[in-house]
């Protein structure tokens, strides 16, 4: 049976790491919004961990900032005032000039507008006298310019408002012609491109003029911030090139871009001899140069005022856009909660004309599910198989390696790869399989304990003799005295010795111990591996149990001693123990089923004598009892204070006691007074006293680990002092 059990144990983990890789790979293909949201934090962090190249100085923006409405006036500005500005710009010998403003309503302050306004409001006639006609209209002025072909004006796409389409659905747009190159099996432009309802438009009257116009929109993710905008719209069955294309285009004329699509969707767009990467829909991820204004900037004022030179506009591709507080044009990128929107027009004019380009190729998902099948297959043998120690290096370094590939990717080949479903799936591997793992252990090991309880504590079964009316499991509650020993690395012990002198060494040292707790009226419960686990005052009532544990925990250390001489020669090992004893009520009696159980306690204080065990590590002490023990045995020995402590998995504190004999206390009666001045500095908060005093012992004295814990802890106290509240206790975090 037991080989059985073996042979099927690992089946489950099997099972579940499967099933745990099967489920990765489907939640990765369904993509839900939190892997979405997950993978743009990921993005956000490579995008600003990687090198920026310097701007190409081929762009540059014209800024309607706070200083240019100072200087010029609120805005908006009068038609005529934004002509000059533009005309100065392309006759200083710009290339192309992209708007980054919806021209969409009527001149409010042209002549005849004031004029019409003033009669219908005030029925008051107003009229200019000596104003030539062309200059009464601000409109026809600003018309006027737009024939030029350097300028692009920018308009709106509306997504959902579909009142706005009305009328507009024969409107011809003045837009460059998009070539489309489909392979064999590809979708249709308007299956895969972004999709409108209706565009807002500038004025009809700019419109006759413009020779190019492009959409502004941009798209930011489910978390507001901007990382791709769209570069293609699909609306009234035409493609529609946004702002920084048609503003591109306008400075490269007799170019066609064609716009292949693929597959999977689209894939890119071709102008001239640059091949631009796209996603599947026609987004353009922005590989943003760096925070905003990184880009050179002018002030619209400078530029009316004629307080630049004019140079500066030569053979550039000129963006004009607003930063004023109030315009309500600033985006929130990766690099910049607060970054202008005109900039990211620039910004995707920069990637192009610098090959600047973020791309995620159509292998790179299947790239992805591969990682999360082979990476989880791998761990999923080795948590089967491997140790823990070696399985949990190995997952730190593959997340390590895998972060670090995802950022060279995109530092160097600017490849966005993202490591969040296979760090997933490693994480769930690694925490499911472990707990499942770590169940299994358990029941295994109840399996064993239940199949030899026979063997163990007599005094039970002696007990049921007596009164076969106990033999039931039902329990009773009852203040007993409880003991945990257990063998400091024992585990390094039986490495270096066969199996069979292994179970020698533990035969020759439960023997006299087992005697040991018997012969001091106490129960032994059971061994736990390498550890011992007794108490006293059940089944029968014991006068003085608390005494008579601590005696029975003395005499095991003395004996212990004695049995290191005959293991050293042996064995060739020398033994050490450490023991923790605690008294309090706990539910004792027979536990288990109808038809295998067991004579043991339970209990809360049943925990915190093993962690008492725990902590003789931590403070290098061989034995710790707690205050309740120490309560009862101030007339027979003498009681060194340890600490006061909190220990894992309770909320109250305890202090916590060494016992010695009277004789050792008087032969260390110089050692343990000097402790104990030390100790009530510590908990006066006299820390650098203390220091001192525990320094002292830390030299003068073997015992070194409990008084370089407390030279140690008061150096860091007295540098970072508690403050009045400190009721010096200290939590412990593990067992």
């Amino acid at each position: 049976m037991i080989n059985l059990f073996k042979k099927w144990k690992t089946m489950p983990l099997f099972v579940s790491g499967t099933i745990i890789i099967l489920v990765s790979i489907v939640t990765y293909i369904i993509h839900p919004l939190f892997l979405t949201y997950l993978d743009n934090k990921i993005y956000d962090i490579l995008l600003l961990a990687s090198p920026k190249s310097p701007p190409s100085n081929a762009t540059i923006i014209v800024d309607i900032d706070e200083d240019s409405l100072t200087r010029i006036g609120q805005w908006p500005w009068p038609r005529y005032v934004v002509a000059l500005m533009l005309e100065k710009i392309r006759q200083a010998g710009a290339l192309a000039i992209g708007m980054d403003i919806l021209f969409a309503e009527p001149d409010r302050t042209s002549p005849a507008r004031i004029s019409q306004e003033l009669k219908k409001y005030l029925g008051i006639d107003v009229t200019f006298h000596g104003l030539p006609p062309e200059l009464l209209d601000n409109d026809e002025i600003f018309a006027r310019i737009l024939d030029n072909p350097a300028y692009v004006l920018g308009y709106f796409f509306d997504f959902e408002n579909k009142a706005l389409d009305k009328g507009k659905g024969n409107i011809d747009l003045p837009v460059r012609n998009v070539a489309i190159v489909k392979e064999k099996g590809a979708p249709e432009p308007s299956e895969c491109m972004i999709k409108a309802s209706a565009p807002l438009l500038p004025l009809p009257i700019f419109l006759k003029h413009v020779k190019s116009i492009g959409f502004f929109n941009t798209q930011p993710g489910l978390d507001g911030v901007l990382r791709a905008t769209p570069f293609l719209i699909w609306w009234n069955g035409k493609v529609y090139p946004s702002l920084s294309l048609a503003t591109l285009l306008q400075a490269m004329p007799g170019v066609t871009p064609v716009l292949k699509i693929s597959y999977g969707g689209i894939e890119s767009i071709r102008i001239g001899k640059t091949i631009i990467p796209l996603d599947e829909n026609g987004n353009f991820w922005i590989n943003f140069p760096g925070p905003g204004k990184t880009l050179p900037y002018i002030s619209a004022a400078d530029v009316l005022l004629d307080k630049i030179s004019p140079q500066i506009f030569k053979n550039k591709i000129v963006f004009i856009g607003t930063s004023a507080t109030g315009l309500l044009d600033m985006r929130t990128t990766p690099l910049d909660p607060v970054y202008p929107g005109v900039e990211a027009h620039a910004a995707v004019v920069e990637n192009i004309l610098t090959n600047n380009f973020i791309i995620r190729p159509s292998w790179i998902p299947g790239l992805e599910v591969l990682l999360i099948a082979i990476l989880g297959i791998i761990l999923m043998l080795l948590i089967v198989y491997a140790r823990p120690l070696f399985v949990t290096i190995l997952v730190i370094l593959s997340t390590v390696v895998l972060w670090m590939s995802a950022k060279y990717l995109f530092a160097f080949h600017h490849i966005f790869l993202s490591p969040s479903v296979p760090l997933l799936n490693l994480g769930m591997l690694f925490s499911f399989l472990f707990l499942q793992k770590f169940f299994a252990a358990e029941q295994e090991k109840k399996f064993y304990r239940s199949a030899f309880s026979q063997y163990v504590a007599p005094q039970v079964v002696e007990q049921i003799i007596k009164s076969p009316e106990k033999l039931s499991l039902e329990g009773e509650e009852k203040e007993v005295s409880i003991l945990f020993s257990d063998v400091r690395g024992f585990t390094t012990i039986s490495e270096r010795l066969t199996p069979e002198q292994v179970s020698k060494l533990l035969h020759k040292y439960f023997s006299p111990m087992t005697k040991i707790i018997t012969n001091h009226h106490g129960t032994l419960d059971k061994f736990i591996g390498d550890a011992i686990m007794a108490f006293w005052n059940a089944p029968l009532d014991v006068q003085n149990h608390q005494k008579l544990a601590v005696k029975a925990a003395l005499e095991m250390l003395i004996t212990l001693y004695k049995l290191n001489k005959e293991f050293l020669v042996e064995f060739g090992v020398d033994m050490k123990i450490g023991v923790g004893i605690h008294c309090g009520i706990v539910s004792v009696g027979n536990m288990g089923s109808s038809e295998l159980f067991d004579y043991t306690i339970i209990g809360d204080n049943v925990n915190l004598a093993s962690r008492l065990e725990g902590l003789t590590k931590f403070y290098g002490r061989t034995l710790l009892i707690s205050e309740t023990i120490a309560s009862y045995c101030e007339d027979e020995f003498y009681l060194q204070e340890i600490d006061k402590v909190r220990v894992k998995g309770k909320v109250k504190p305890v202090t916590i006691y060494t016992p010695h004999t009277k004789d050792r206390a008087e032969k260390l009666r110089g050692e343990f007074e000097l402790y104990d001045k030390a100790l009530s500095l510590y908990k006066s908060q006299d820390f650098q006293k203390a220091a001192e005093l525990f320094r002292k012992l830390r030299e003068e004295h073997c015992d070194l680990k409990l008084y370089a814990l407390y030279h140690e802890r008061c150096l860091t106290l007295a540098q970072n002092p508690p403050g009045k509240e400190w009721d010096g206790v200290f939590t412990h975090k593990t067992k």
